[in-house]
């Protein structure tokens, strides 16, 4: 099955989605590759239910967390509430192949989001949101994969591999800190699914970085 990932698409995604009760962790490769990070601001692109955007705020980070779609965005908030970093975080409706914010952060993060243009194409967006110094961490699904209940596929161009993703970024002007692909069992009700992620970390360079 292939689909596309516009407003429609989101929102009957998150409307079907198991709901109260069901509060996800965040995903392991946050906590991995940001632990040595100091926190500053943060962008957490594609926040869904804001497991990733609780988790970097009560780490210390001032989290704007942007979503398209307003039945997760609701559910993010409703997370965030009884939280005591939940002040830390700024919610966002926002188309993110459209959207342009006003800053650049320290963070930039995205776990598994898809917006209706081609994947890299939002990989090289995200980019240039980054402050230097700052950091790029992509999570999302490997190339060839699938990625949901049923092995459900997403169209070729919504997946990337470690290659392609760090193909974007210019060597004078980034330094690739993690370029990995993995695969790992996620256990749903009574069924395991294996997850093919590729994981990108990339700290945008200083005028002051040698070279």
């Amino acid at each position: 099955m292939t689909h596309g990932f516009d407003k429609d698409y989101w929102e009957s995604h998150w409307k079907q989605a198991p709901g109260a009760g069901h509060e996800p962790a965040p995903h392991p490769y946050l906590a991995r590759e940001t632990h040595d990070l100091v926190p500053g601001t943060a962008l957490d692109a594609g926040c869904g239910e804001g497991a990733e955007a609780v988790w970097l705020a009560a780490a210390g980070w001032r989290v704007t967390a942007a979503d398209i779609s307003s039945e997760a965005l609701a559910r993010a908030r409703a997370r965030a509430a009884g939280h005591p970093a939940g002040d830390a975080i700024t919610w966002v409706e926002a188309d993110l192949g459209a959207w342009q914010p006003e800053q650049r952060f320290d963070l930039v993060t995205t776990h598994y989001a898809h917006p209706a243009i081609p994947q890299l194409r939002f990989y090289g967006r995200l980019a240039g949101w980054v402050a230097p110094g700052g950091t790029l961490l992509v999570v999302g699904h490997l190339r060839g994969h699938g990625h949901g209940p049923g092995d459900e596929h997403p169209p070729e161009e919504a997946t990337a591999d470690a290659a392609g993703i760090t193909a974007l970024l210019d060597p004078s002007a980034w330094e690739v800190v993690t370029a990995s692909e993995h695969e790992r069992p996620v256990v749903r009700g009574d069924r395991t699914t294996v997850l093919h992620d590729v994981v990108v970390r990339a700290r945008r360079r200083t005028r002051l970085d040698p070279g």
